[in-house]
């Protein structure tokens, strides 16, 4: 058994037919991008959807190799980064990324289904920062990224 939560626009028959979506936005003047590394098409859809609903721009990346090629292109507030992927593994994907210049502070939080202790030290052996076991909440999801980024959505509410 599982459920799914996607947000979904809110529809105001006061504008000229068209939907509306609710957009919250983080702070102004704060970089608030976040490189979802996730190679799960379903996986994808519902954390980009959460992420967008907490204010936040997604690019995303379906493997390691994309994963280091995008961080090293563009500038983050943090990495959402699967462990198991295809081509690099998310393990190796942050290793390579703190190897970047200018990245070793970077936010990565890995995202596993995994929720081993053992998995979690891997995980923070490898240089990630910290760990969301899936599946996750909304609000655990928006937790983290506030622990970890100097962003605070002004999004509230259990979705």
């Amino acid at each position: 058994m599982f459920t799914l939560e996607i947000p979904l626009s809110l529809f105001n028959p006061q504008t000229a037919g068209a939907a509306q979506p609710v957009v919250v936005h983080a702070d102004e003047g704060t970089n608030h991008s976040i490189l979802l590394v996730e190679d799960n098409p379903i996986n994808q859809t519902v954390t980009q959807a959460m992420l967008r609903s907490l204010g936040f721009e997604v690019t995303l990346a379906s493997d390691g190799v994309q994963a280091v090629s995008q961080a090293s292109s563009r500038e983050f507030a943090a990495v959402l980064m699967d462990c198991r992927l295809p081509v690099m593994d998310g393990y190796e994907a942050t290793r390579r990324i703190r190897q970047l210049p200018g990245l070793a502070g970077l936010p990565i939080i890995a995202l596993t289904a995994n929720a081993l202790h053992s998995d979690r030290d891997a995980c923070l052996q490898a240089g990630m920062s910290d760990y969301l076991a899936k599946p996750f909440k909304r609000t655990d999801l928006q937790q983290v990224l506030q622990r970890w980024t100097s962003i605070h959505s002004s999004a509230t509410g259990d979705k």
